[in-house]
């Protein structure tokens, strides 16, 4: 008990030690965010088993296990075939880490590790969609349910809030993709976006969706100005991976909400 009271009235600092534990979480889960989103779309094993080289298969030693250290120590490439170790490995581990970091500095304690967690899920469900067109339904139910296990641990927003924002963010979006087909006779929303956002809406409560389907909005026009400096053709049919501008929007959102 004295030792929670001396570690309680700093909750709300952002103390260094703070931001270093939630880089530190995030290379954690990023390292094992990364696998997933690696290995779940093309069926492979995720945690079964020891970590093994994906050009050879040998197992990996600890040391050879760092989240972007051993990456940077070896060069991208494996010690004994020296394969490519793919480099969305410290990527999605810098991410992971700058996401716990963050979250850590809007919000230091255990708010801030319940955003972390919101940020590290948006991130994997983010990578998904840009490199698969995919939300799986058990991510997305995995945000939708730590939304709803914040609320009932009795963090803001209130849980009215979040079940509002759920069925909100979902049926806002169910209503336009069902518009948007029955009008132009084709898809254009894919159905995890709804699912998402619904998902979403339970972490920020509904009074946040607007704003993070104005941000999600803004940086899908960014996106195609991108495109066309780039040199791509882009028309009405071009498929822009929705979901992931909903996830990179909706972090920033609680960041700004927990901070204030």
């Amino acid at each position: 008990m004295a030792a929670f009271e001396a570690i309680e009235p700093m909750m709300g600092i952002a103390t260094p030690a703070w931001v270093a534990l939630g880089a530190a979480l995030g290379l954690v889960a990023g390292s094992f965010l990364a696998t997933l989103a690696i290995r779940w779309p093309e069926g492979r094993g995720i945690v079964a088993g020891r970590s093994a080289c994906d050009a050879c298969g040998q197992p990996l030693r600890w040391f050879e296990l760092l989240p972007v250290l051993s990456f940077a120590a070896q060069r991208g490439r494996c010690r004994r075939c020296c394969g490519r170790i793919d480099p969305r490995h410290p990527l999605i581990e810098t991410a992971a880490a700058l996401i716990g970091a963050a979250a850590m500095i809007a919000a230091p304690g255990l708010v801030g590790l319940a955003g972390a967690l919101f940020g590290w899920l948006l991130l994997t469900l983010a990578t998904l969609d840009v490199e698969h067109h995919w939300l799986p339904d058990r991510l997305t139910i995995a945000l939708a349910v730590t939304g709803i296990a914040a609320g009932a641990a009795g963090l803001a927003p209130p849980m009215i809030n979040r079940l509002i924002g759920a069925a909100a963010g979902f049926g806002a979006l169910w209503l336009i993709a069902t518009a948007y087909r029955a009008l132009r006779g084709r898809v254009g929303l894919g159905g995890g976006d709804p699912k998402l956002f619904g998902a979403i809406g339970a972490w920020l409560g509904w009074q946040m969706l607007p704003f993070v389907l104005l941000l999600a909005a803004l940086a899908g026009l960014a996106a195609v100005v991108a495109m066309r400096l780039r040199g791509d053709t882009v028309t009405a049919t071009t498929r822009l991976p929705f979901g992931a501008l909903l996830a990179v929007a909706a972090f920033p959102v609680w960041l700004v909400t927990a901070a204030s």
